[in-house]
């Protein structure tokens, strides 16, 4: 356990000085498996797509005894206007690796055309700050830097994104970049050849719902997230429900993990968890990774 904690130890202060560079893993927004019932935090045409109020909460713990590893909480809310082709929604995202943690605050705004019989497309706009820090002051590097000195802090980072989200009543596409401007965070008292940038992602989901039987459902889903810099990540989930109110199933994230999800779903309330597994090098160090998602349907505007 001993090994374990100073490999932990080196690769958090590895982190706190590389995680976010250009020339290290770029990868910088949170990553959910139950991402198909979360779709507002990456894509703001999501907004009011459901035509009805929905308030969602998702608790990430990432890698489990692994110290400093990845902490991710939100809460989102999105709605439908009644009368109008609009949707509205807002979301709060906490996310602590190591000594970095990052807050931000985005407000959503979407416009919905009807394409044909059975399609509408979504194109929504989102905007919010998010607020950063990096607590350096309380690691202990065996060899001290003087970048160690004193915390840095970001506190306004404002930024804003686009996303497009075709859906119907079975099936559903989306593309989105929800931020689109590269904040520089680092210190201003202290040069280095590594500036930290919030990178862009890109988005690409698509789903769609099979009807099995009288009871059973199928749902498929897939999400590719691309950011310069760092691996391709792609998902993959299917589940199988049950009078649409349970639901169990599996997903597979290339070259990352594999995991199992189950949902209940009783009148205006969801819960889901889900368990995934690494199979990289990781796997040596960790329990695995826990999310829970808890929703519930309501309406502010009607």
């Amino acid at each position: 356990m001993r090994l374990v904690r100073k490999i932990s130890s080196v690769l958090i202060v590895a982190s706190a000085l590389f995680a976010f560079t250009e020339n290290a893993n770029a990868q910088q927004d949170p990553m959910y498996t139950q991402y198909m019932d979360n779709l507002l935090v990456i894509n703001p045409g999501f907004a009011g797509s459901a035509e009805l109020g929905s308030f969602m909460m998702v608790s990430r713990n990432q890698w489990v005894q692994f110290e400093g590893a990845p902490k991710t909480l939100s809460f989102s809310y999105n709605t439908h206007l009644k009368d109008k082709n609009t949707g509205l929604g807002f979301s709060v995202l906490n996310d602590k690796i190591g000594p970095q943690k990052q807050t931000g605050v985005y407000f959503d705004y979407s416009h919905f055309l009807k394409i044909s019989e059975k399609f509408r497309l979504g194109m929504g706009l989102k905007g919010g700050v998010s607020f950063y820090r990096a607590a350096l002051t309380e690691l202990d590097p065996i060899d001290p830097d003087p970048i160690f000195s004193r915390d840095i802090y970001k506190n306004f980072l404002p930024n804003f994104g686009v996303g497009f989200y075709l859906y119907s009543d079975q099936t559903y596409f989306g593309f989105s970049v929800p931020k689109l401007i590269r904040n520089t965070i680092n210190r201003d008292d202290y040069e280095t050849d590594y500036v930290q940038r919030e990178e862009i992602h890109l988005y690409f989901i698509a789903g769609r719902k099979f009807i099995l039987g009288e009871n059973i459902q199928l749902k498929a889903s897939s999400m590719i997230r691309y950011v310069k810099i760092a691996p391709v990540t792609w998902d993959l989930t299917a589940m199988v429900g049950f009078k649409e109110q349970f639901w169990v199933g599996g997903m597979f994230r290339l070259n990352d993990s594999y995991g199992i999800l189950a949902q209940f779903k009783i009148k205006k309330i969801r819960i889901g968890y889900s368990y995934d597994i690494t199979y990289t090098n990781l796997n040596t160090f960790n329990n695995g990774t826990h999310e829970i998602m808890f929703g519930y349907n309501f309406d502010l505007f009607q």
